[in-house]
Order: C-alpha cells, then structure tokens, then sequence
C-alpha cells in the first residue's frame, strides 16, 4: 500500500494537547474518545483569543462566532445527555421559545462564563455516559420523535461537534489566520 506523503497532509493544529483520535477500542471507548477529541478540538480552536475575537462575526449575514458555538454546544450537551436520556428537567442555558436563537444571537455576556457552563455541561455529559451500563440503554425522557439508544446520541453529538468544529476552522482562521487540524 502506498502512504501519501506528508506535505498532502492538512497542518496539524499548533499548542494543543489533544490525544490521537482512536484507533482501537470498544465502542464506548472509541465513541466516547471521538466525541472528546471533538470537545478538545473546539477548546483548541478558540484559545489565546480574546473576548472580541470569540464574539466577532465573520461570514455576514450569519450570526455564527466561536462564542455562540461555545454557547450552542452547552445546550446540545445538556439537552442530548441531561434532557433526553438522564430525563434531567432543565432549561436550556441558551434557548427559550421566545428567543430560540439567544445562543447565536446575544453575545452580550462573557465568553469565559460561556465557557464555564459549556465546560459544566460536558463534566456531567460524561457521569451521564460512565454510569450508563451499555450504549443500548434508552433515554429516560426521549422528546425527540420516540426510543433512542445512547450509541445513538453519542454518534449525533459527534456529528454536532464535527459539523461545528468546521465552522470553528473559518472562524479562528478569520480572526488572526491560524489553521490546521
């Protein structure tokens, strides 16, 4: 089998100490380090910016920023692993139906608190998943169209964070030109 060479390869993010994604493992051991990966990955991508930067806007008309991202993924974790399957009845710390947007939207508080909450809600996202006995388990409170297993949430909320973690990659790039994977 022929390797690529390495200048095909995408750059490798600088000063972060994210662990290689897996490549062996149970399940749980390979999903739950992918969606950590995912988690750290974010982290990275916002680090050494300021209050400015995080919250800057850089694809008009869009509302996206690092911020808001930050503010989103709280809520995502929160409503998959506390709201659905632990059947936790919480509020979303960013959603109301009046203002169903307020993540994106109203930047106005401090990105450090943002990142205090998004930080709480994976520290307890990850208790929810280790007390889980097995990935088959259904969530408590489904509300989002009947049964969903666990395995289930935790592939949606790679699939979250790889989505948004592209995002994060135009906005850290527009706001000082870093790249890299």
């Amino acid at each position: 089998m022929t390797q690529q060479p390495p200048r095909s390869f995408s750059p490798q993010w600088q000063g972060s100490d994210r662990p290689g994604l897996p490549r062996t493992g149970t399940e749980r051991e390979v999903l739950t380090a992918c969606l950590d990966w995912h988690r750290a990955t974010l982290e990275a991508k916002c680090a050494g910016l300021t209050a400015a930067q995080l919250s800057g806007r850089a694809a008009a008309p869009s509302t996206l920023s690092l911020h808001g991202l930050v503010r989103h993924l709280a809520d995502v974790e929160r409503w998959w692993l506390r709201v659905q399957f632990a059947g936790e009845d919480l509020p979303l710390p960013h959603y109301s139906e009046d203002d169903p947007d307020q993540d994106f939207d109203d930047l106005d508080g401090d990105p450090a608190e943002a990142f205090a909450v998004w930080r709480g809600e994976v520290e307890r996202a990850r208790e929810i998943v280790d007390r889980a006995a097995t990935l088959d388990e259904l969530a408590a409170a489904p509300r989002s169209g009947g049964p969903i297993q666990l395995r289930a949430i935790l592939v949606k909320l790679v699939a979250e964070y790889a989505r948004h973690n592209g995002h994060a990659d135009l906005l850290r790039e527009s706001a000082d030109g870093a790249v890299g994977v």
